[in-house]
């Protein structure tokens, strides 16, 4: 069974989550923490009396939303029979947008979802910059997190690779040169991105307003070409001052570049409990082959 749940668009208006300034790593700032969409998938059939495991918490990388999550979201609630939360993190799917994108803001949000939905003791898992996200929420708040599983990042700061910033430009075209319809997209995006499965990706934001002869992308485009230097940094710099001493799970792709093993020394000083686990595939590893990463996070949490 699958049971969809949507936030209202917007700001949150509960007084746990309002509008609140807190010092967040160096400096106090006010935070505008956003109401964010989601899909819950529950295991099905659900047997008389039984009581569910903790939930997960899945998050997406950049350009992506829960869609992207949908298939792994249902088999992890089946084998695991945990509630899985799968989010669209702010300006991505049909979360509400704003020109502010970065990980302190984005790690806000996500806190104040838990906190909203009453969610305790949660396994957050996440991709990309998703990993990034679940990362801060981790070292920020260690008591609201179970545990943790970083899809194919770390937490250092690297630049991203140039194709993100290709992307962007190709997604910029589209609107411009005023696309009718999603062959016309593609062809465009052809000269960014030449693999297909990463145009399939791209074009699942891709629409068509009401009343309008043109698509347009439902994510703003303009504030996520301003965020990418804020995509390739981590928050966090120095591990002495703050740590998540509770299990963590780092899965990188044997053929991306975003977790080398340099990376493994600066991950074991924030996250000391951590595990790694090379799947086959690239950055994308949770499409790529989703047998071998489901059966790593199910081993890894069946351990807990």
């Amino acid at each position: 069974m699958l049971l969809i749940q949507r936030t209202p668009p917007g700001i949150f208006h509960h007084p746990a989550t309002r509008l609140i300034s807190r010092r967040a790593f160096t400096s106090s700032r006010v935070v505008r923490r956003l109401a964010l969409s989601y899909d819950l998938h529950e295991p099905s059939p659900k047997q008389d009396g039984e009581q569910l495991g903790a939930p997960i918490v899945f998050l997406h990388g950049l350009f992506g939303s829960k869609q992207n999550n949908r298939s792994m979201s249902k088999a992890l609630a089946r084998d695991l029979r945990r509630p899985v939360y799968a989010v669209d993190l702010r300006n991505h799917g049909d979360s509400p947008h704003d020109p502010t994108h970065d990980y302190l803001h984005l790690a806000n949000d996500v806190e104040t979802f838990l906190e909203y939905h009453k969610l305790t003791e949660p396994t957050l898992i996440g991709h990309s910059m998703g990993a990034k996200v679940a990362m801060t929420v981790a070292l920020r708040s260690p008591p609201k997190v179970a545990n943790l599983i970083a899809v194919d990042n770390a937490p250092v700061d690297a630049a991203l690779k140039s194709d993100f910033g290709g992307y962007i430009r190709g997604m910029r075209q589209i609107e411009e040169k005023g696309a009718k319809r999603q062959s016309d997209a593609d062809e465009i995006l052809k000269s960014y991105a030449p693999e297909l499965p990463i145009r399939q990706f791209l074009l699942t934001n891709l629409t068509r307003p009401q009343g309008s002869e043109y698509l347009k992308f439902r994510i703003p485009v303009k504030y996520l070409a301003d965020a990418l230097d804020k995509m390739a940094d981590f928050p966090f710099k120095d591990p002495e001052q703050v740590r998540f001493a509770k299990p963590a799970l780092f899965v990188r792709g044997t053929k991306s570049h975003y977790m080398a093993d340099e990376t493994l020394p600066v991950i074991g000083r924030f996250f000391p409990l951590f595990q790694v686990v090379d799947v086959e595939g690239g950055h994308w590893v949770i499409s790529e082959n989703p047998e071998a990463f489901k059966t790593a996070v199910v081993e890894f949490l069946q351990q807990e």
